[in-house]
């Protein structure tokens, strides 16, 4: 199987030959340009004018042409305008070409040569002398060396950019095995940083809401044997005596339980969808339905519209009414008021409020205020949960005139 760094790096590879293999063929069969041309015809006037006229006798031509070659120490052939030798000095010379009227490279044998058009229809073809003999050949190794070095510096940059895309993969693996807590590391801040910073995000949130669950599941089933344990043993006693009161009683644990399982649910729903079926909710309008519930309850407050899910809000009014009435005191004080573009609405009763150390910890959930039985269920982490997908929170606010209250924000014009 071709890695991902192989395909990068031997893309890199085949677009610096292709460089290569079309620069070459521009130097071999690519046109030629004014500057070109013009710098071909100065080279012409200047040979012409080193050499006898065409007219002259071919042993002084030849003279000329061996003096020429000896001076530059090069390769120098003389033709006439059928392209017929006249002259040649050194080794011998291609004949040149007709394809282009001033001049241009010409091969042989012996490797590539210059040819210039004289005024006067002559041709001369020389060869670069041995110290400056590159041409296209050492045109086509400086770019080879160009590529390599190229190739070199992109291999470290292209495995060191794959090998973080394996670590992540890594991570993945490591995470679908069951292992929570892995994590990737964060190098650069490209797109692959990025990735990994959301892969990061993603695993803690998982870990997060595994955990709540297996929390969630342990302290329910431990909270649930309360309830059956009195239901079983009420039953016990109304089969020996048929008192109303055990009938009673059972019908009493049987909604607590009822209650407890509704909330179970309620909070493993909430936490693994966060979805909320959104609408125009009049808060105030909904308070007044659920606090008439109750009595001794009073609700001052203005209207305040929003948009969310009316049923988790009902239930968040309702839970903070229900732990005012069981673990509080009458009366209940429920005040709604608007304040920018929060809504705030606090439930006050007459209790003597939560202790300072404990007033986040009652938000968790079964948790039980120190040194009595109070608590033990879901209310306030509903009431907590339901308040922050709605872009609020919740928290213990007390009063001046209520040591006991609680108190909820929630944006007015609150999306989900």
């Amino acid at each position: 199987m071709r890695h991902l760094y192989q395909k990068i790096y031997l893309t890199i590879i085949a677009s610096l030959l292709l460089v290569v293999v079309m620069a070459g063929l521009f130097w071999r069969f690519g046109a030629y340009d004014n500057p070109l041309m013009q710098a071909y015809q100065m080279a012409g006037e200047l040979a012409a004018a080193a050499l006898p006229p065409g007219d002259a006798p071919r042993a002084l031509q030849q003279e000329a042409v061996k003096s020429l070659a000896e001076r530059l120490d090069t390769d120098i052939a003389l033709f006439d305008q059928t392209l017929a030798p006249i002259a040649a000095a050194g080794r011998p010379l291609p004949p040149p070409r007709r394809i282009h009227d001033a001049g241009g490279w010409v091969y042989g044998p012996d490797g590539p040569a210059w040819s210039l058009r004289l005024p006067d229809h002559r041709w001369v073809v020389a060869r670069a002398p041995a110290r400056f003999r590159h041409g296209p050949l050492g045109l086509l190794l400086g770019l080879g060396a160009i590529a390599g070095a190229v190739a070199v510096v992109a291999y470290p940059v292209v495995r060191g950019l794959t090998r973080r895309l394996e670590r992540l993969q890594v991570g993945v693996e490591t995470l679908g095995a069951g292992n929570l807590a892995a994590r990737v590391k964060i190098e650069g801040r490209d797109e692959v940083a990025r990735l990994a910073e959301s892969f990061n995000r993603a695993a803690g949130r998982i870990e997060q809401l595994v955990g709540a669950h297996r929390m969630l599941l342990a302290n329910a089933s431990h909270e649930l044997r309360t309830p059956l344990s009195r239901i079983r043993l009420g039953l016990e006693l109304f089969q020996q005596n048929a008192d109303p009161k055990y009938k009673a009683a059972i019908e009493q644990d049987v909604a607590e339980l009822d209650t407890l399982v509704d909330e179970i649910l309620l909070a493993s729903r909430i936490d693994a969808t966060r979805n909320l079926e959104v609408e125009e909710i009049d808060l105030l309008a909904l308070t007044a339905e659920e606090c008439a519930r109750y009595d001794d309850c009073t609700l001052q407050g203005q209207a305040a519209n929003l948009r969310g899910d009316s049923r988790l809000l009902r239930r968040l009014i309702r839970n903070l009414l229900e732990n005012a009435k069981n673990h509080g005191k009458a009366p209940i004080r429920v005040d709604l008021r608007s304040e920018g573009q929060w809504a705030l609405l606090e439930v006050a009763d007459a209790g003597s409020g939560i202790p300072t150390a404990e007033r986040e910890a009652v938000f968790a959930p079964f948790h039980r205020l120190t040194g009595t039985s109070q608590g033990a269920g879901l209310g306030l982490a509903l009431v907590r949960n339901i308040a922050r997908i709605h872009g609020g929170d919740a928290i213990v606010s007390p009063r001046p005139d209520a040591a006991s209250c609680f108190r909820v924000t929630l944006p007015i014009s609150a999306h989900a």
